[in-house]
């Protein structure tokens, strides 16, 4: 009899420690869900905004694979955020763009300026088309430019070196470039660079070798 009034009575402490604990589980709960409403006035509500998927070099053209959406509260949005992936998709980048970094309207080039938007003052875009198979070479590497020359005794001479790839225009973009098929690369260069190469487009035939990322501009 003894043991059983022991028994109940301990039966009767862990129901009543139940409760308490229960009841202490949904007063913090409750608690942690009330003072988070109280937060989101300061923070604003959560809305859509573009975000690059990975890192992604200026002069990158936009596909929806190198995007994504993420929510951010409002407070935090920067001025001319994206909210579809569809308003970026075709546009060219202007600038880089770090993982998870946040698509605005200054980051991506306005409609019909697709490359003067990413050439910087004192600067020019040069395009060539050097047989290069289209992925091999992406915006952000560094490429030589070589010209080979005929006559009775042909000769191969680096006219260039080092030049940044600015962006990459497909073959139905070609009526920037007239010579040739294939991808033109946008190489970003100084006038007197453009001169040199625009003599070696005329009198020889080009091609291109890529640097290794690890080497100083």
């Amino acid at each position: 009899m003894r043991s059983r009034r022991r028994w109940s009575g301990r039966s009767k402490l862990f129901a009543a420690l139940a409760i308490v604990a229960g009841a202490s589980a949904f007063w913090l709960t409750d608690g942690y869900a009330a003072r988070l409403q109280a937060l989101r006035p300061a923070v604003g509500e959560p809305v859509p905004v573009v975000v690059a998927a990975r890192q992604l070099p200026r002069g990158t053209v936009l596909d929806p694979g190198l995007l994504q959406i993420r929510e951010l509260p409002s407070n935090y949005v920067p001025p001319g955020a994206l909210a579809v992936v569809e308003q970026a998709a075709g546009r060219t980048l202007v600038s880089d763009l770090a993982a998870g970094e946040v698509v605005t309207r200054t980051r991506i080039e306005v409609a019909g300026g697709a490359v003067a938007a990413l050439v910087p003052s004192g600067l020019r875009a040069f395009p060539i088309r050097a047989g290069v198979p289209p992925g091999a070479v992406r915006p952000g590497d560094r490429v030589d430019v070589l010209a080979t020359f005929g006559g009775p005794r042909p000769y191969t001479e680096t006219v260039a070196a080092g030049l940044e790839v600015l962006t990459i225009l497909e073959e139905a973009e070609g009526a920037f470039v007239a010579d040739g098929g294939g991808p033109a690369l946008v190489l970003l260069v100084s006038p007197e660079t453009a001169e040199r190469l625009a003599h070696a487009v005329a009198f020889g035939r080009l091609s291109i070798a890529v640097g290794s990322p690890d080497e100083p501009a």
